[in-house]
């Protein structure tokens, strides 16, 4: 991993560097997307099919679409048993923690007759996109199905892509049924957010659509905002270290190296006032890479967006951080929660050496659908209200609105808009 020493400059090269990989950066492919958006909202499950057949190697038509309760029952067969136990307790943690995060319809009423309220609303019909192959991630299921359940969305669809045999991967199908999709249908890439945008004969158009893809299925999700909502255009996977002189070295190899396994773009930083912490991570960081499975990918990440900072002080330190806003920031200091509390820019933090990145991947409870590319500054994870809708209630009196009216008439004359103004005048004439 590259050690530089923390300074206003290459904290600037290095914001700019991770800014390169953010999907707005990939415009090339936006034009591909958009001739598949246009077949497929013109075409319905005609193009669909074709596209499936064409990127996924799998004839699929509308006799074989939906995955059926047989199939589901065969991906219990196909899954360890113990898996599907921990998929289970994950979602019962997943389930729990996002309950908290639900609230109530609320009116406040006052003595000359007004009311105001806010009603809060699931949305209808919610879509979730779940990658297929080596990208299958059952995790990223729950995380985006059981949110929308506890917000009371009745019905939750999936769109995954088959393999060229027709089948999905086992764990995604068990993964679903446990977080409680209703209907899972066999489409992938930037076809499939198509389908579930503008709907076709065999998909439903759905409201939302939420889950990660590739940058195919990014660009689409991007396109196809405003048609419906969308969760976030993801960026690629990133874990921030914030750590002193106390911090294991091996923990903090390990943790940076949990994100560069997920793609050549997955940025891995550490931050720390201590060079012999850093010397001592890079150690460590070789010997890991050597025996991880993965560690072609990993080399890559690392070459690319692998970083140590060295900080003069724990100050430089988090502001550094809250500019980076990374998706994960683990905090491994002498007292984590006094960092904790100035950080501002964050997906999620993780404070002590026994609160590392995975445990919110799979198994803690917060939502592990995540801002990246710096969005944490502006964007929070993905939550019950990401599937519920807030509309404003109002109700007057005569007698609340008589001592009003002309302040309301005087402020539409202003802005020229004297219908609004004699829409309240008429009641008083």
């Amino acid at each position: 991993m590259r050690m530089i020493k923390l300074t206003p400059d290459t904290k600037e090269d290095l914001l700019n560097a991770l800014l390169k990989r953010s999907p707005n950066h990939y415009s090339q492919y936006e034009s591909v997307v958009a001739d598949i958006i246009s077949s497929v909202r013109q075409r319905g499950d005609e193009a669909l099919f074709a596209y499936t057949e064409k990127f996924d190697k799998c004839k699929i038509n509308a006799s074989n679409i939906r995955v059926t309760r047989e199939e589901i029952a065969s991906a219990y067969q196909k899954t360890d048993a113990k898996l599907v136990e921990a998929m289970k307790h994950s979602a019962g943690n997943i389930r729990a923690f996002h309950e908290k995060q639900l609230h109530n319809s609320w009116f406040d009423t006052r003595e000359d007759g007004s009311l105001l309220g806010q009603k809060i609303t699931p949305v209808g019909l919610s879509g979730v996109y779940v990658p297929g192959g080596k990208a299958a991630y059952p995790s990223s299921v729950l995380m985006n199905v059981i949110p929308a359940k506890v917000a009371g969305v009745k019905r939750v669809v999936m769109t995954t892509p088959p393999d060229p045999a027709g089948e999905v991967y086992a764990g995604t199908l068990v993964a679903a049924d446990i977080a409680g999709v209703d209907e899972i249908y066999k489409a992938g890439g930037a076809q499939a957010v198509a389908a579930m945008a503008f709907g076709t004969e065999s998909i439903p158009k759905v409201d939302k659509i939420t889950g990660p893809g590739n940058i195919f299925v990014a660009l689409a999700k991007k396109a196809c905002f405003g048609y419906v909502s969308i969760d976030s255009i993801a960026g690629p996977s990133e874990i921030l270290v914030i750590a002193d002189e106390t911090a294991n070295p091996r923990y903090v190899a390990a943790d940076l190296l949990s994100q560069a396994e997920h793609d050549e773009l997955a940025s891995a930083i550490l931050i720390t006032t201590s060079e012999k912490l850093a010397e001592d991570v890079n150690a460590q960081v070789e010997e890991f890479v050597n025996r991880l499975s993965r560690k072609e990918i990993i080399k890559k990440s690392l070459e690319n967006y692998g970083y140590i900072l060295l900080a003069e002080d724990m100050e430089d330190a988090v502001e550094a951080a809250n500019e980076i806003a990374s998706e994960h920031v683990e905090i491994l200091t002498a007292d984590p929660y006094a960092v904790m509390t100035k950080i501002r820019n964050a997906g999620a933090l993780f404070l002590g050496e026994y609160s590392s990145e995975p445990l919110g991947d799979y198994y803690a409870g917060p939502n592990h659908i995540l801002p990246t590319n710096g969005t944490a500054k502006f964007f929070s994870p993905l939550n019950v209200d990401d599937f519920l809708k807030k509309t404003s209630i109002i109700s007057y009196s005569k007698e609340a609105l008589q001592k009003v009216h002309k302040e309301i008439e005087l402020f539409a004359e202003s802005e020229g808009l004297t219908a609004h103004a004699n829409s309240i005048k008429v009641r008083f004439e």
